[in-house]
């Protein structure tokens, strides 16, 4: 069962043992006044493993296609773009 958080209308905060299908209290256990919100806080979230990054995405064992003439015009363009992106995302 989870632990939740709550904050009445006079700032008050104070945590609850309940049950996910429970409702929310009707008024603040310090102070008596409701209705009270539940207060939510953002989760940390890692990315792990390949594929997250700009680095680990397409390298390797990729491919040149060539065209019927033999140029690689639209890999090219391709490989700019990619490029392009990631220097925005080395800037940022």
């Amino acid at each position: 069962m989870p632990i939740y958080e709550y904050r009445c209308p006079n700032g008050h905060l104070f945590e609850l043992f309940q049950r996910m299908g429970e409702a929310a209290p009707d008024v603040c256990e310090v102070c008596g006044e409701g209705p009270v919100e539940r207060v939510l806080y953002p989760v940390a979230v890692h990315f792990k493993g390949s594929g997250f990054y700009s680095t680990d995405y397409g390298r390797g064992g990729r491919r040149k296609e060539t065209s019927k003439d033999g140029d690689s015009g639209s890999t090219e363009k391709t490989e700019q773009q990619e490029k392009k992106v990631e220097k925005k995302a080395a800037e940022a």
